[in-house]
């Protein structure tokens, strides 16, 4: 009937999930109900142990049982044919038709969830020819066609490698072409984009936002990043010890929160335009047993540029305690013009930096950009192809190894 409102695509009531140890038993999700809407994206929000991911997996049949168990409630799901399934009571040979097929996952860390003795494309392809009879060729037409869709450079190349072989993002992508390789009517994110870095991060949220708008499908979208909640989602759902304290509109629940767990999650986000002396913790707004504080919380110290301006005065007054000059890295690698001719590549370039005693130094930029290396060039444990490191006025890099072993303790990583 036109006009007449759509069922929701999952309907989760009253769930209760624990978990059994050593004859104890810990409730790890009580009593929670929501409603996944045909086309919404939902941001599933809280601390870690919240209880955010034990509910993804839930959703998929997929809690280590034991030591997990569901203790009561329904989780429903609306397939388009119309058909209402109770996931609680599917066997699992029935569930497996329901995986991959209709309800898909983007695992939190894609080098643990890809298989690193196979090569990304026939995974992907795996995920379609069991839950389609079609022929070897055609489907790895559609893993190629999937991998152009989620913005994979050089398709080709990437159908061809192992997980190993791709950075971050790259991995990230190829888990949510799989996810999408049989048109399923929801996607669980779990927290896809934790370990990947801002300029990545984005890209993939731009991706989930496209393939929603494109095929329809509904997104839960599982964080801790509260920033990225108000981007991606329409409507956000607030886990606190496995409850759910709050629900509604991004916009409405960010702008005026009603729960004080919320107002402390929101508070606890650190603020570009100011330093506090001390962070905020959600303990500033909540009691253990989850209840608000009968006093309004204690207002934050705002760091003056008077003060701190005198502190780095102090601070850069002494000598330094690690001087960097000119440091280079270069590894060599294949040569693809020219067998057995190896290529150097640099990795980093003449760095040159001080880090004084008692001083935080931030090391930013996008994966690949040298980094991790930099940092365990201090240590040696990538030896640098030139350039001094002094720590207490000594070139570390030209030490011995008996003698740098003795410095070990105080360089650690």
């Amino acid at each position: 009937m036109q006009g007449q409102q759509l069922p929701p695509v999952i309907e989760v009531k009253n769930l209760s999930i624990a978990f059994s140890n050593e004859g104890t038993t810990h409730c790890a999700v009580d009593n929670l109900s929501f409603a996944l809407q045909q086309g919404d994206i939902m941001g599933i929000v809280g601390e870690s142990g919240s209880g955010k991911s034990v509910t993804a997996l839930s959703l998929m049949k997929l809690l280590p049982c034991p030591p997990a168990h569901i203790t009561g409630g329904e989780i429903l799901f609306h397939d388009p044919a119309g058909h209402c399934t109770d996931i609680i009571k599917t066997s699992e040979k029935e569930m497996r038709r329901y995986r991959g097929r209709y309800i898909s996952m983007i695992f939190q860390e894609p080098m643990t969830s890809l298989n690193p003795v196979y090569r990304c494309g026939t995974q992907v392809q795996e995920a379609i020819t069991i839950h389609n009879s079609i022929k070897a060729g055609e489907a790895r037409k559609k893993v190629l066609a999937l991998f152009e869709e989620v913005l994979l450079p050089d398709p080709e190349r990437i159908y061809k490698a192992y997980p190993h072989q791709l950075s971050g993002g790259q991995k990230q992508r190829v888990m949510i072409a799989m996810a999408l390789a049989n048109n399923p009517s929801v996607i669980i994110a779990d927290e896809p984009t934790t370990a990947l870095d801002v300029t990545v991060q984005k890209t993939i949220i731009e991706l989930l936002k496209n393939i929603r708008s494109k095929y329809g499908l509904s997104i839960i979208f599982i964080t801790h990043d509260l920033g990225v909640v108000a981007e991606i989602a329409d409507t956000a759902l607030v886990m606190y010890k496995g409850r759910c304290v709050e629900t509604g509109d991004v916009g409405t629940l960010f702008k005026n929160p009603a729960h004080p767990y919320t107002k402390g999650l929101l508070a606890c986000k650190p603020n570009m335009a100011y330093r506090l002396q001390t962070l905020p913790t959600v303990s500033d707004f909540l009691r253990n047993d989850g209840q608000a504080l009968n006093t309004s919380p204690i207002s934050p110290i705002v760091i003056s540029n008077e003060t701190r301006s005198a502190a780095h005065k102090a601070l850069y007054s002494r000598e330094p305690l690690i001087s960097v000059k000119n440091l280079n890295v270069h590894f060599e690698a294949e040569n693809t013009l020219i067998v057995g001719k190896k290529r150097k590549v640099h990795v980093l370039k003449n760095i040159t930096f001080d880090v004084y005693k008692g001083e935080t130094l931030g090391l930013v930029g996008e994966s690949g950009c040298g980094k991790t290396t930099l940092g365990r060039s201090l240590l040696r444990l990538i030896e640098p192809s030139s350039g001094e490191v002094f720590f207490k006025n000594n070139d570390i890099l030209k030490l011995k190894e008996s003698a740098f072993r003795k410095l070990r303790k105080q360089l650690q990583i």
